[in-house]
């Protein structure tokens, strides 16, 4: 799509980002007649899975679950092909919504918004973006994504390299071949965890730097039976309708046992049994394994000996184990990760021991260390969940920043809106279940209760919405206090904010599903409890 004229131009939303959040909250809003408009950095839609295109790439949550819910007719007619859908796979489904919705012709790519300033007075927003065209809009709605704005580390020389550099969140759309080249890794969570199986098949050796190891188990990823396809749609909508009523909002199979409540053999096998199964869910296997620390060690220590079971040096695998409670970190999901260690050609580098220094022409340095390489791998992850919404110039009432506001942390009402920014909403923003839940889901739930919230506005001739500060803050200090019950804050994640350098640490999701959902629906029933509607003037 062209950019259109830069002339000023008024209309109900500005949506930013053409993920699977954006491409909702378009289609939700058109169908209340509102005109709005995607804003989107790339040339197509998909948001993560437009830009994530790493060896190996693929959702960690059943594709029969990552999907939209909002029309039988679309769950009835898709039909994924594997267990795990594949980035390509997941692209191609975002492209085929927007396609069968009519939804194009409302996003403009290759464009980004620089700074988006309220204009009180007015109650509206003003959107300025990259080439020079300002945008009115009564609404603004930030479908940035939590995992959209990678993180690059702080290393000397990084910048100076004399080998091609690439990030797992920003890969070339045409590939990246290996073979016979000497690749370094930098990071060992989900993108690493997924691509170095298939970087070392290619590779002539394969360095891996790890700072922290991560748990991962087996996906044992296969095509879908067809028969389990046919089972589960002829009665999607009941199956859905059961997975709100779960902890993570999707299907773990969840046990409402205490890890102590049966006994030992009995607890083993059921890891065992979940093992088998791989996947997300085996944190379900028990209800306590994220909320005591006591059950937690029991998961950690199954871990642990499978992890010893699958790498041949006993010395090696000890490096591999994490020290942190299970969880606590997002649980990866791998196909032969720990098995390329058993390899000739792959080395682990301990950064605990040996931290790099500096990046030297072709070469990694740790101390005294010369790592020649032939590319570098940055797997170091995301500026999660704030870090695109912050990358914009965003200035609500009397010109207050939200940098500013958030400097300590973030701080929204249900994750859903700001004090202080009225008419701006936020898609799964901190405070709300997000990267603890089934995403898809939960941002159909977001999206829709802003479309509600908008209908709601129009319908009673409100102008604005803003989140009291009170309300806004007793959320904030209740997140924090749920979060303080389980396992997550235990150790440095990026649920904190912590493998970003310099920004402040606070556990940025809402734990527990059902419980949000509920809360969410009692703010609407009270009449938008906790936040102030403007009538119209």
């Amino acid at each position: 799509m062209t950019k259109a004229d830069k002339s000023d131009k008024t209309i109900d939303a500005v949506i930013v980002g053409a993920g699977f959040a954006g491409i909702y909250m378009l289609y939700k809003l058109r169908q209340q007649g509102l005109e709005a408009r995607i804003i989107e950095a790339g040339s197509g839609v998909g948001g993560t899975w437009y830009w994530n295109r790493y060896p190996g790439a693929r959702c960690d949550i059943p594709s029969m679950q990552y999907s939209y819910q909002f029309s039988e007719d679309l769950q009835q007619e898709w039909e994924w092909s594997e267990k795990y859908a594949t980035q390509g796979e997941i692209l191609t489904y975002a492209e085929h919504v927007v396609q069968r919705f009519g939804l194009a012709d409302g996003i403009t790519f290759n464009s980004r918004v620089l700074a988006t300033h309220y204009l009180g007075g007015e109650e509206r927003w003003r959107v300025e973006l990259d080439s020079g065209e300002e945008i009115h809009a009564r609404f603004v709605v930030m479908a940035t994504g939590c995992l959209s704005k990678p993180n690059y580390p702080n290393i000397e020389g990084l910048n100076e390299a004399s080998v091609p550099v690439y990030h797992t969140g920003n890969w070339p759309h045409d590939g990246v071949d290996f073979t016979n080249r000497r690749v370094g890794v930098i990071g060992t969570g989900s993108s690493a965890i997924q691509s170095t199986p298939i970087i070392a098949e290619q590779a002539q050796s394969l360095t891996v730097f790890q700072r922290t190891p991560n748990y991962s188990i087996p996906a044992y990823n296969e095509p879908l039976d067809p028969g389990y396809v046919a089972q589960l749609k002829s009665r999607y909508a009941e199956y859905r309708q059961e997975n709100w009523a779960r902890g993570f909002g999707a299907d773990f199979d969840d046990n409402d046992q205490s890890a102590f409540a049966v006994s030992d053999d009995e607890r083993q096998r059921a890891y065992e049994e979940r093992w088998a199964k791989g996947g997300l869910a085996f944190l379900a296997a028990y209800n306590d394994l994220v909320f005591d620390m006591d059950a937690n060690d029991t998961a950690r220590e199954f871990f642990k000996s499978k992890i010893a079971a699958r790498v041949d040096d006993p010395a090696l695998a000890e490096k591999l184990v994490p020290s942190t409670p299970i969880g606590c970190k997002r649980l990866c999901v791998d196909t032969h990760y720990y098995e390329i260690y058993n390899q000739a050609h792959v080395s682990l580098v301990d950064l605990n021991e040996t931290p790099i220094t500096r990046i030297e022409g072709n070469a990694i340095v740790t101390g005294t260390t010369r790592y020649e390489i032939d590319a570098i791998v940055l797997a170091t992850g995301f500026d999660a969940m704030t870090g695109a919404v912050m990358n914009i110039d965003i200035r609500g009432e009397n010109g207050l920043r939200l940098q500013d506001k958030w400097a300590a942390g973030p701080k929204a009402y249900l994750g859903l809106a700001t004090a202080g920014f009225p008419n701006l909403f936020l898609v799964t923003g901190p405070g709300s279940p997000s990267v603890l839940s089934n995403m898809l889901p939960s941002i159909e739930q977001h999206v829709e209760w802003i479309s509600d919230c908008i209908e709601f506005m129009n319908r009673h001739q409100h102008r604005s919405i803003n989140p009291d500060r009170d309300a806004e803050e007793a959320w904030v200090e209740h997140v924090n206090e749920v979060a303080q019950t389980s396992v997550y804050p235990g150790c440095n994640s990026w649920y904190l904010g912590a493998n970003v350098e310099g920004k402040s640490r606070v556990f940025m999701p809402y734990l527990g599903v059902p419980p949000y959902v509920e809360k969410c629906d009692e703010v609407v029933a009270a009449g938008y409890e906790g936040f102030t509607l403007s009538s119209a003037s």
